[in-house]
């Protein structure tokens, strides 16, 4: 569970905030909602009081609320601080380190992470003012959410409308904390199981050093959100990666292969398992005090992992649809081809990685299966992701 801060501002967006509150409270998270004072034009302090079941705190010159709870430890207090709407006003008072109000006071005294989701006019966001002023807030250290495309309020249409609601929750970096599965969510794949590996493992060679790859997770995270978004009731295996958990899924960290393995054993059944995960092929017997470089290069004896994906084509309780991935740096396809006959799986996700893709936030996959080869076009990991569970969801429907 995480305390988060909200902090509303005024724009039309503001309604929206209700929505988050409902569902990061369901997540198990507790919420404290600060309106602006063009907020409260949008959504009542009452309303969001009875969502969040926390008070709701809208100016600086209450003196009860100071005495109750002072301006700079309801900055302390939290976890995480999320702006939501973050108007061009507050992003502006933001960047010029203003604190004109609760909010912005609240924001110049806090020293915890910051998450601001801008939405606004097109034109207002493609100012040079409010793109300067956001550049400002990154180089702070302050996460700054890209604003979705698409038509808006005022009859535009362009970059600049609020994320959804699960995407924004989904971003908030809260460590460890592990959001609930979604009670009674609907979609495609209500009623399923989707278990999902993501990044790299570390094979242990001393107490310092590991064997390890560059796999960030991106793209297994972003899976599991997408399952978690169909409706799935979703197991995510994560090896270590600092990476916020999507909202909606259950966590597993884990650290080498072999309790990876035995993560995803104790996780069946399951309808869908989708390996993403890199996998180290070899572990070694690690040195249980550090290797001094005096001593020379150290020999390393390699033993095999176990193989998640071919046990699992052959396991009792086989998914009804198993997905690998491959990813590959030369004759991607024909490697694709190999991995899904030795393996038995039903589709494997290839990818060339011999550029950026790992550790990127753009992928290019193809996927591999009896019936062919289907390319899909470079894209966000999160896109990527939409489409591979839009697939899964078809296979089932």
């Amino acid at each position: 569970m995480a305390r988060i801060l909200l902090i509303i501002g005024g724009g039309i967006a503001a309604y929206k905030a209700a929505e988050l509150v409902r569902h990061a409270r369901k997540a198990g998270h507790e919420v404290t909602p600060v309106l602006t004072d063009g907020a409260q034009h949008f959504v009542t302090p009452m309303s969001l009081a009875a969502l969040a079941e926390s008070p709701v705190y809208t100016s600086l010159w209450d003196l009860k609320d100071e005495v109750e709870m002072g301006h700079i430890e309801l900055s302390r207090a939290a976890d995480h601080v999320l702006v939501c709407p973050a108007t061009a006003d507050l992003i502006a008072k933001m960047a010029a380190g203003l604190a004109t109000d609760l909010a912005t006071t609240l924001l110049l005294a806090t020293d915890k992470p910051v998450t601001v989701a801008p939405a606004m006019n097109v034109k207002m966001w493609e100012h040079p003012a409010t793109q300067r002023n956001i550049a400002q807030l990154k180089a702070d250290g302050i996460t700054v959410l890209e604003p979705d495309e698409g038509p808006m309020a005022c009859g535009e249409f362009g970059p600049g409308r609020l994320p959804e609601v699960e995407a924004i929750l989904a971003a908030l970096p809260l460590g460890s904390v592990t959001a609930a599965p979604l009670a009674g969510a609907e979609g495609p794949l209500s009623g399923k199981h989707v278990l999902v590996t993501a990044g790299p493992t570390h094979e242990p060679i001393d107490p310092v050093r590991v064997i390890a790859n560059k796999s960030s997770g991106k793209q297994g995270f972003a899976i599991a959100a997408a399952a978690a978004r169909a409706g799935a009731r979703v197991t995510l295996i994560a090896g270590p990666v600092s990476l916020p958990t999507p909202f909606g899924v259950s966590r597993i960290d884990v650290m080498t292969a072999v309790e990876m393995h035995q993560a995803v054993m104790n996780a069946l059944p399951a309808d869908v398992a989708v390996m993403v995960a890199a996998v180290a092929d070899w572990r070694v017997e690690a040195s249980p005090t550090k290797l001094k470089k005096g001593s020379g290069p150290p020999e390393l004896v390699f033993a095999p992992n176990p193989d998640i994906l071919a046990e699992l084509g052959e396991h009792p309780d086989r998914p009804r649809l198993l997905v690998g991935f491959a990813a590959e740096t030369n004759d991607v396809i024909d490697n694709a081809r190999s991995k899904l006959e030795r393996k038995k799986a039903d589709w494997i996700v290839a990818n060339d990685v011999s550029g950026d893709v790992m550790g990127g936030d753009h992928n290019r996959v193809q996927i591999v299966s009896a019936d062919g080869v289907e390319d899909l076009d470079t894209a966000t990991k999160e896109s990527i992701a939409q489409s591979l569970i839009d697939r899964i969801s078809e296979t089932f429907s």
